[in-house]
């Protein structure tokens, strides 16, 4: 006598084949689907992209651990020493960007939640691990706004901050979805000081701009023209005659958070917004709201 068969399990819930190769596409959808899903629900219009070192920490952090480290060391090598002060006393500089980043998505925030609109606008959006992305989502936090964290899933686990707001937490598996979703909701990126990422996601945003591939303004910030310019000379790009001079403009330099702030208020209303009427332009916005600070 033959066993009677069991009902063979749905395509959708059969979970070796859809974490197979051939499940692949249907992986990738959801990357796009759930994520817009959850985009609508929480009526996120449009968002401003935080990028910078996962490495930065705050002011006091990097100060702890300088006051560590100079304790530690007393008995270590004198070459160790030297390496492990250089380390910590350069921590100590760069959480200058940790604390701008803070400020930066503070003001923005308070600013765009003041904006009447039926949707959140410019939510402040960043990879959701630390350092930059801590303090962006941080400030947002900070200043009663959602605030965005797209994470990824790597080797080496990169949990998110505690900053982000729930609902609005994300974990990617595949780089180019999560890419995507930097660059589909984006009206303006903010770069901080950063790495081989940080560069990998300024370039790609600079590239479709320059090709014409966004069918959007996207305004571009890069934030600390004195580190940027020790790594990078932009200007090489246009004497060898791989970018045009007027490919210069797609970005502007910035130094300090209320600078950056002014930039992007006012690129925002610009060309997002729809303008404001002359009399709302000639109110100053910007010390009303640096009264707070976080």
């Amino acid at each position: 006598m033959i066993d009677k068969l069991k009902p063979a399990p749905l395509a959708y819930q059969n979970e070796p084949f859809l974490n197979s190769p051939d499940g692949r596409i249907l992986r990738i959808l959801s990357e796009y689907q759930e994520p817009l899903a959850r985009f609508r629900r929480e009526q996120i219009q449009d968002t401003v992209v935080f990028f910078g070192s996962a490495r930065f920490q705050g002011g006091a952090a990097a100060q702890k651990n300088l006051t560590t480290v100079e304790k530690n060391d007393a008995k270590a090598p004198a070459v160790q020493q030297e390496e492990s002060l250089k380390h910590a006393l350069a921590a100590v500089d760069m959480a200058r960007y940790y604390e701008d980043a803070r400020r930066l998505a503070f003001l923005l925030t308070k600013w765009s939640i003041q904006i009447p609109a039926r949707r959140r606008r410019f939510v402040v959006t960043t990879g959701g691990g630390p350092g930059i992305m801590e303090a962006a989502n941080l400030g947002a936090h900070e200043a009663g706004g959602k605030t965005i964290g797209l994470n990824i899933n790597l080797p080496f686990e990169q949990n998110p901050n505690p900053y982000i707001t729930p609902s609005l937490n994300f974990e990617f598996h595949y780089f180019f979805m999560r890419k995507f979703w930097f660059a589909y909701l984006a009206k303006a990126l903010v770069i901080f000081p950063g790495g081989f990422g940080t560069i990998d996601e300024l370039f790609e945003i600079l590239t479709l701009a320059q090709t014409d591939k966004l069918a959007k303004k996207i305004l571009v910030v890069i934030y600390g023209s004195e580190y940027w310019h020790r790594i990078m000379n932009f200007q090489a790009f246009v004497d060898a005659g791989t970018v045009s001079p007027e490919d210069l403009n797609l970005f502007k330099f910035v130094d300090t958070p209320e600078d950056a702030f002014a930039f992007l208020r006012d690129g925002l209303t610009e060309h997002h917004v729809g303008g404001l009427p002359k009399k709302e332009k000639e109110q100053e916005v910007l010390p009303e709201i640096a009264k707070t600070r976080p």
